[in-house]
């Protein structure tokens, strides 16, 4: 299985991610900036990216999921995300207050702008151009992933490591192998079982924590 994040690197991805309304984008040529604040590639979408990260370690959907996803399957309410799967199934995750916030933030700051360009339901809408087409790739996705986890000096980890992440860590909160299946969507629950197996390093240490 592939390594999951640890909470450490989720946490400085998530800050990484952060950092992308502020430093995100900027224009790598200072002579231009002429001493003042370096510009902002046109096209570059700082709340979209920081979003799509957040949704990723914050629900562990697959990076597919990422770009299927419909503006109108958020559910504040209910903090929910509805998505189609791969094979065509209807599949509902879960997501965090963080999570959710950032999906809001760009909702409000930015998708409305490329709205106008796009006859698009896509939650995560390109930035409008001649070519670009009405849904994300999962290319772009990677490479938002990508250019997050330099910002956050993550190394060896990918989309589907926070997918892993979010079914260790429901296993350590709850024990609960069924949480981890509603939350990833697994059809067989053996994939979900997989997040519950201890390594002999970790349970050499539960036994040494004994009273």
């Amino acid at each position: 299985m592939e390594r999951a994040l640890t909470p450490g690197e989720r946490r400085r991805l998530l800050d990484a991610a952060d950092l992308l309304l502020t430093v995100g984008g900027l224009s790598k040529d200072r002579r231009r900036s002429k001493g003042q604040e370096r510009a902002r590639h046109k096209g570059y979408r700082p709340y979209r990216n920081r979003a799509i990260v957040y949704a990723l370690i914050e629900t562990g959907m697959r990076r597919a999921a990422i770009c299927n996803l419909n503006w109108t399957a958020v559910d504040g309410k209910k903090r929910s995300i509805t998505v189609e799967e791969k094979g065509g199934h209807l599949h509902t995750y879960h997501i965090s207050q963080e999570g959710l916030q950032a999906i809001k933030d760009y909702l409000n700051q930015e998708r409305t702008l490329d709205a106008i360009a796009w006859q698009s339901a896509a939650l995560f809408l390109p930035a409008a151009n001649a070519t670009s087409p009405g849904r994300l790739g999962v290319q772009m996705v990677n490479s938002i992933w990508n250019e997050v986890c330099k910002l956050a000096k993550v190394e060896g980890k990918t989309p589907h490591s926070a997918r892993h992440a979010m079914g260790r860590h429901i296993i350590d909160k709850t024990g609960n192998v069924a949480a981890v299946q509603r939350q990833l969507g697994h059809k067989n629950a053996a994939y979900s079982m997989q997040y519950s197996r201890i390594t002999a390093e970790e349970l050499n240490n539960v036994l040494d924590e004994r009273e």
